[in-house]
């Protein structure tokens, strides 16, 4: 062991809470879907036994490159270059397809955010790209060039939350096309000017969700959930244990409905006194209840402030039945 972190300036999210979340046996078999600079993934190793194993994912290269540096100090980690999508080909490949437990940790690590060139703070100058994985897919400012004003404000609004979506997509395509929206620099003075006075200071700073929405569409990353955490609960052990942490109300509503489907996947009328359809639960929650940072950490951690983790438990075949004899008549 004795590894060096790197990034010893990036501190992860939840840390203590996430790590006893997912680990429910030393010597099981675990997932971090999110590995970022490690700082998960370097507190599951050390709660893990030596027949322990750990297997995490990235899609960002710089993040794949830090976890490549740590294989090669622990057999028991291994890293996969991939994305949520992949998540359940790629256990499968390697054997894994029954886990102990699996984790998220959703958004943008510290590092992307602090590397400028990058494109995803709007307190650093860079240029408009926001890709998680800079060698694939297309930079924000290429999908810029093909979209309508109702397309971009509905993508500010349903992945920011911003009230004043339209305002902000108007102000943008208009500044794209008279060539003064080649930056973030430009995107933020963009938004600043584009909501009401009164809404540019005494709360977040007026970009704050825009960037953030845009990042999300850049990166898909709403499909990545779905298809990530989808495949997450399908590998699970029975009583193997699954923790996402989000960022924001859109990531934790999705992952919140998606477990749901899983704890009460009945369909049947509220009428009827037990379940017909024969759909029976997979999952149950262990904190539905989001479980959020204490005021010391988000004191020694403010990029935390917002973060929420719910954990749930795959069911044994025995638990799900019984469960499925209520799971009907509580709809």
């Amino acid at each position: 062991m004795g590894e060096i972190n790197q990034y010893p300036e990036h501190i992860p999210v939840l840390r203590d809470a996430f790590v006893e979340a997912i680990v429910t046996d030393p010597d099981g078999s675990y997932v971090d879907c999110t590995f970022g600079r490690g700082g998960h993934s370097r507190e599951l190793l050390a709660r893990l036994s030596e027949k322990g194993r750990l297997l995490a994912f990235d899609r960002d290269p710089e993040a794949v490159a830090e976890g490549e540096r740590l294989a090669r100090q622990d057999s028991r980690f291994a890293i996969a270059h991939a994305d949520f999508a992949q998540l359940g080909e790629i256990l499968d490949e390697r054997g894994w397809s029954q886990v102990n437990g699996i984790g998220f940790d959703l958004g943008v690590s510290s590092p992307q955010v602090d590397n400028a060139e990058r494109g995803f703070s709007f307190q650093k100058n860079g240029p408009l790209d926001m890709r998680m994985d800079v060698d694939s897919g297309k930079p924000l400012s290429q999908l810029l060039e093909r979209i309508s004003e109702s397309e971009l404000a509905d993508i500010i609004y349903r992945f920011g939350d911003e009230r004043y979506s339209r305002s902000i997509a108007k102000s943008m395509l208009q500044a794209k096309h008279d060539g003064k929206l080649n930056s973030t620099a430009d995107l933020e003075n963009v938004c600043f000017h584009a909501v009401p006075k009164k809404a540019r200071h005494g709360g977040a700073h007026p970009a704050t969700r825009t960037f953030q929405a845009l990042r999300i569409w850049v990166n898909e990353e709403m499909d990545q959930i779905d298809a990530g955490l989808s495949a997450a609960m399908a590998h699970l052990k029975p009583g193997g244990h699954l923790a996402v942490i989000s960022f924001h109300s859109g990531e934790d509503r999705r992952i919140r409905d998606l477990i749901e489907s899983e704890v009460k996947p009945c369909k049947c009328p509220p009428q009827l006194p037990m379940c017909v359809c024969g759909k029976l639960p997979s999952m149950r929650w262990l904190q539905k209840k989001p479980v959020r940072p204490s005021e010391s950490e988000v004191s020694a951690n403010p990029r935390s402030r917002s973060s929420l983790m719910r954990v749930a438990q795959r069911l044994t075949a025995a638990e799900s039945k019984k469960q499925a004899g209520y799971t009907g008549a509580s709809l």
